[in-house]
This record gives C-alpha cells, structure tokens and sequence, in this order.
C-alpha cells in the first residue's frame, strides 16, 4: 500500500459545526479526563433496556468481491500531460477552480519549478525516470491533482475523495485538536487528491517530498480511477495513507520516534528476534494504527476485506498472507490484522472488545502456523499476535517528543458520540435515505460517513453498490459545504469556529 520513497497525509472536515468544536461540545479536558470516560454512562444515555448493536459482519463476502473486482479494472485514468506547452496553459485553466490557498500552496510552486525546468528539463526528468516511481511521477501526479479537479474528472467521487482526506487530516492537525502540540513541522494543508496507477493502488507522497522535490505545501494522494465507481472497503484505507503516511512525516522525527519505542518495548519482553523487524516497517505499522485511530473499527476490518480482496484479483486464494518478506516495508498480512485488532481493542468506545474480536476471529481465519514467517524468523501464533499486541500499545500510547510530550492516542480517539453517528449514517445509507440534512450534519465528518459506509456494506443482506453510490454522494455534498474549499483563505474548517461564553439552546419557534 506504499510506493517506494512515498509517503502519506490527511484531514477532517464536513458537517456545519466543526470538529474541533464538537470536541470541546464534547468536553475533552485533559488525557485523563480521556481515559476516565465511561462506556456506562454512554450506554445508560441511549435509555432503560437499550443494548449496543451486534457486530454485523456477515457480508464480509460480498465486500470481498467487490474490492476484487474493483481492482480488476485497469482504467488507467487521464492520459499523461507531457507535453510541456500544453501543460502550462492548462495548468492555467485550472486556476480558478483552486481556493486560494492551494493555488498558493501547490500551483504557484508547480509552476515556478515547470519554468526552472524549462522544455529540456521537464522531457529529460520524464526521460530519468519511466516508471514513474521517483522525481518523474510526483511531478506528474502533482499535475494531475490539479488538472483533475479543475477539469472536472470524476467530479463528484473527485470531491468526495478529497473531502475524507481533508478530514483525515484535520482530525491531527487542527489547531483543537493538537493543543499544547506545536503545528507540524512540514505544514498542515491536506493534500490534494488524484485518481490514476491502478496497478499501484493507493498511494501518497508525502509533504516532505513534495515540497523537497517541487515546492509544494501539502502531499498527494492516489486512488486508481476504477475506485471512484466500486471498492468500498478501499476507501477504508484511505484512513492509513492520509491518517498515517502523511500524518506521520507531518512532524519531524515522529516516525524515528515512535519506531525506537517500538523495538525498546519488543526487547523488554523478550521478543528481542522481532523488535528489527516490527521497528523497520513502522512507517506502515503505525500508519496502520493512524488509520484505525481516525476512522475506528471500520478501518480494521476493512483493511482486512481489502487485502483479501487483492489477493483475489491478482489470483490468489483471497486470504491474508502468512509470509513477510525480508525486503518487503509491509508487515506480513496476517500480522497487520493482528495489529488492527489490538488497536481497536485500546479505543475509547464501549464496542471495542467486540469489535476487536472480530476482527482476530477473522485473522485467525486464516493462519496458517506452518507458514508463518515475518522476514528471517519462524514465528509461534502466539510470538505473532503478542508482538502485534504491544506494538500497538507502543504506537498508540508512546509519548512522543515531537509531539511535545503527548501521544497519538490522545491527539485522536474513537469515541461512542464517533459510533452513534456511524449508526445514524448507516441506517441513512443502507435504506437509500442518503441527504445530509442540516439537523443530522452537526458533528458529522466524512471519517464517519466512510465508517458508516463500511459498517453498512458489511450487514447482512446488504447492497454494497447502492451503499457505495450513497457513501459518494454524501461526502460530495459535505465537500460542497467545504469552507476550506470556497473563497477565503481557510486552512482548516475546525480553525474558524466562534468560542461562546455559554452553550445557548436553539430557540423553539
């Protein structure tokens, strides 16, 4: 799920109060005020005799092959722009079809390097590099986010892909979110998004990069053209490119960080043969836990319906690898699900252990003891789910220096307000009632329509097209309402919202 030298990012956005505020609606104080939250008095608010709902997952199935054939299609998305000229004037175009602060942040820039480059240098960097895996492919990529929004292809799953980003990065990086942290040290403007590669899947490069090798302000973020038709649980691992890859190279050090924690941990409990292995790959273990911190459950089980999902389109068995390579940055399969379970088991909602179980009964589902080798070593079942278990606990709750002392579990929960919502978007999603009205909008993100969508697709008897046609639709219509995406220069939506003296009712008319 990773390019070679790419990287990650994202932010939160959608709904008419912003996230930001809702969390203090919300009254998160302190961490310990965090952890002190109650499941009980969660459960004893939605009335006498009411019970959470059962964990549904019985058309994993159906998910499953929707991925697969999703992945299946090779549309390869809008022919390459090489042609320097060409380029140029509808780079443009494009213009005025960018808010402010992306034409800013990420045209002006492109196009101060397009002059530097010159006619010569552009072809010679095309020429440098064919496969389009280094300088060459962020610099057409880059191009693409912008003429794909500007020129209006895919335009509605184009904006609601770029709203679940926004999202996804707000929800680190907005100024509420983040008090007592310092801003990023690489910026905090979401990326822009772009469909095209299918053959690579989902993708980011990094803000570090883009603004080491073009000057931009914020990352890119792909998805394969055929994903803005099909692949709901695709759209799950948005939560681990945007919520993980960019979050994590968004502040200098972090990922250093946070992989030291992780081998420390692994050797203090005698897991001394994995604590390299786990630590070398913690670009995408942690982005892994990023993801499931942003988007809850949903992103854990989804990770797992997608790699199967994968595996069935490129003509395998449809089961999660047992085997981590050696040169490979990628966890083995079957440890990164161990991995989601243990980090859904550690949020902050009073479904967490069942969701949990979930997720490892389906893990073990397909283990297979005989082949269970991460990089050099044979491993025991048990030496497999207890390395995943206190990497996840490392990840989630390691104090982190470039975080000013706080950890990422406390910058970002899933709390039981995150699930009451994705229940009220699921029912809307599943019976076709698909409009945000303004009534429901409030505290609503796109993370929990994604999450909604998902929960959905996965219940039993469910229409997992028309849910994926309404989850776009929806995010499209939050986009719109997008502040960061009109005319002022708003950075993020949970930056601009009023702080009142007292929380007055809506007046009764």
């Amino acid at each position: 799920m990773a390019r070679q030298g790419v990287t990650r990012k994202v932010r939160r956005g959608g709904g008419s109060l912003p996230r930001t505020a809702a969390k203090r609606v919300r009254g998160r104080q302190t961490e310990t005020a965090l952890l002190e939250e109650s499941p009980v008095a969660e459960a004893s608010a939605r009335g006498p005799g009411a019970t959470a709902p059962a964990v549904d997952i019985r058309n994993l199935p159906a998910c499953i092959r929707e991925v697969a054939l999703a992945a299946q299609d090779t549309d390869p998305g809008p022919p390459e722009p090489t042609d320097y000229h060409q380029l140029r004037g509808r780079l443009e175009a494009a213009r005025a079809t960018l808010p402010p602060l992306y034409r800013d942040a990420v045209l002006v820039p492109y196009l101060k390097t397009l002059d530097e480059l010159g006619p010569q240098g552009f072809a010679d960097t095309l020429v440098r590099d064919p496969r389009r895996v280094s300088g060459a492919g962020l610099l057409m990529d880059a191009a693409h986010a912008i003429l794909q929004n500007g020129e209006g292809y895919q335009r509605i799953a184009t904006d609601a892909f770029e709203e679940v980003v926004s999202d996804l990065y707000d929800g680190f990086l907005g100024a509420e979110d983040r008090r007592g942290v310092h801003p990023p040290d690489q910026g905090t403007l979401a990326p822009l998004v772009k469909w095209g590669n299918p053959d690579s899947g989902p993708y980011t490069w990094p803000v570090d990069v883009a603004f080491s090798v073009l000057g931009l302000e914020c990352g890119i973020v792909n998805l394969p053209p055929s994903q803005g038709r099909a692949g709901l649980l695709a759209w799950a691992a948005l939560g681990h490119e945007v919520g993980g890859h960019d979050i994590l190279h968004a502040d200098t050090g972090l990922a250093q960080e946070l992989s030291t924690a992780v081998y420390d941990r692994l050797q203090k409990q005698g897991l001394s043969a994995l604590a390299g292995y786990w630590a070398r790959r913690i670009d995408e273990a942690a982005s892994d836990v990023l993801g499931i911190l942003n988007m809850g459950p949903a992103a854990g089980i989804g990770i797992i319906g997608y790699f199967r999902g994968l595996d069935t389109a490129f003509g395998g068995t449809g089961r999660l690898s047992n085997v981590g390579g050696s040169s490979d940055p990628h966890p083995a399969d079957i440890v990164r699900g161990y991995l989601a379970g243990s980090a859904v088991k550690r949020l902050r909602f009073s479904q967490a252990e069942a969701w949990a179980q979930v997720i490892f009964d389906e893990v073990d589902k397909d283990l297979d003891p005989a082949e269970l080798r991460l990089g050099s070593q044979r491993v025991t079942p048990e030496q497999a789910r207890l390395s995943a278990d206190l990497v996840a606990d490392a990840i989630m709750t390691h104090r982190a220096k470039a975080l000013e002392g706080q950890s990422l579990a406390w910058i970002q929960n899933w709390r039981n307000h995150d699930e009451q919502r994705v229940q009220q978007l699921r029912r809307r999603l599943a019976t076709g009632v698909g409009n945000l009205t303004e009534e429901l909008s409030t505290g609503i993100y796109a993370a929990h329509v994604v999450a909604a969508g998902v929960v959905a697709g996965l219940s039993e008897q469910a229409d997992v097209r028309k849910i994926f046609d309404r989850m776009v639709r929806m995010l499209k219509q939050m986009h719109d309402r997008n502040p960061a995406w009109g005319p002022l220069y708003v950075r993020h939506r949970g930056d601009v919202v009023p702080h009142f003296i007292y929380p007055f009712p809506a007046r009764r008319t």
